[in-house]
């Protein structure tokens, strides 16, 4: 006599919704799902219905208004006449700014460090594990201060540059200025420019970039294509051909003769009155949380980088070095690129977090998304729930492509089964 859990193929009831267990599980999404939705629909409507007894309807045309401050440190143009939404667009960039900056320099900090903590010296080891041990375990916020107070309190002022023997001057041929205000460095500058597109009253395209990105992107498929080009000819013939001056020259080439075309030169900064003007200035809020941050993060990323070193068998580096590779190479070409598909996974987060506590600029006064659309717009205008929702769906689609793109990295470095 056998037994069977399910009921037999036949006309479907809709009792079988509860108790078949081909539909059991279906049914019970369904229902959590309509109660998620159900939930959430009556909070935004009572929320709704509450803003709009006081007034309060939502809405996001205050964007369109005018901003009526200024932002300190912008990639674009921007005056205190421009809309809120042009201000919110000016530091969005600035938070992108922080982002890239840091996540690129505490990768490469955070990797040197990470090799170093196994050095077999014992004295850099130590002072790496130092290093790791004091940034991870004080707040970030108190880095970005003291890095702050650090950059006003010892660097001269813009008046000592002045004179016939002034006490400060400028660096690298007289081309950047360090002061207790900021950095100025020279300014890329087009004299046969295309322009902008503008886009609306906020974003504004510049075709020179547009341009340049677009002859970089096709000089570096030419590379790949060429490096397939080799690696057949190689696969075909056991001759691997020369190509490095090639990949190069289709790189390099376009770029340097749209440059000329362009009418590139650099403007540089001039101490004019009271103060440096001209180039690209740098604030010291921007410096501080760049720095902070950077340091603050590679700290946790050594740790993630020696832990997938160790991941990796003892085997493979006792097999590369019978071959006769040193050390640094071994390194480079067998155990790093193994520990990638351990590094990568944790990686991620480090740059998610980074990017999120960028918010803590507002500390030092660096006019970041969170100081212009949730700081001054918000207190300007009033509307806490628009400004915070919309700063919450950006740093959201912020973090979701920085996940995409480390993600597809990801999969590229998994291990092909054959």
């Amino acid at each position: 006599m056998t037994t069977s859990t399910d009921p037999s193929e036949g006309t479907f009831k809709l009792s079988m919704l509860i108790y078949d267990t081909r539909y059991r599980s279906i049914t019970i999404q369904i229902v959590a799902l309509i109660g998620f939705l159900s939930f959430f629909g009556w909070l935004a409507a009572n929320t709704i219905s509450n803003l709009s007894d006081l007034g309060k309807e939502p809405s996001f045309r205050f964007l369109g208004e005018q901003a009526g401050y200024d932002v300190n440190q912008r990639l674009i143009d921007y005056s205190s006449q421009s809309t809120h939404l042009r201000a919110a667009f000016v530091g969005l960039l600035n938070t992108l700014l922080v982002a890239v900056l840091g996540c690129v320099t505490a990768t490469v900090i955070g990797v040197f460090v990470g090799v170093m903590r196994l050095s077999k010296n014992w004295m850099i080891a130590k002072l790496m594990a130092v290093y790791v041990e004091t940034f991870r375990n004080v707040p970030v916020l108190m880095w970005i201060v003291l890095f702050m107070a650090a950059l006003i309190e010892s660097l001269p002022a813009p008046n000592k540059f002045r004179g016939a023997d002034p006490e400060a001057t400028m660096k690298v041929f007289d081309s950047v200025a360090i002061t207790n205000r900021g950095v100025y460095i020279p300014e890329p500058l087009f004299s046969r420019s295309l322009g902008d597109i503008s886009v609306g009253s906020a974003f504004d395209i510049s075709l020179d970039l547009i341009a340049i990105l677009a002859v970089l992107f096709a000089g570096l498929w030419g590379a790949r294509k060429l490096r397939q080009r080799a690696d057949a000819i190689q696969e075909s013939t056991g001759v691997r051909p020369v190509t490095w001056w090639a990949r190069l020259a289709v790189v390099f080439v376009p770029i340097i003769l749209l440059l000329v075309a362009l009418g590139f030169h650099l403007g540089y900064p001039a101490l004019k009155g009271f103060n440096f003007q001209g180039g690209t200035y740098m604030r010291n809020s921007l410096i501080a949380l760049w720095l902070a941050l950077s340091l603050y993060t590679a700290a946790f990323i050594a740790e993630i980088v020696r832990a997938g070193i160790l991941a990796v068998s003892q085997g493979q580096s006792e097999a590369a070095a019978a071959l006769g590779l040193r050390g640094n190479r071994i390194m480079s070409l067998v155990i790093l690129p193994q520990a990638m598909r351990v590094i990568i996974p944790p990686l991620i987060s480090q740059y998610l977090n980074l990017t999120k506590n960028s918010s803590l600029a507002i500390a030092v006064g660096y006019m970041d998304l969170t100081g212009t659309l949730m700081g001054i717009t918000l207190n300007q205008t009033g509307r806490e729930l628009e400004t915070v929702l919309l700063g919450m769906l950006i740093y959201l689609a912020i973090s979701l492509s920085i996940s995409a793109v480390m993600n597809w990295y990801n999969n590229r470095m998994k291990l092909v089964e054959r």
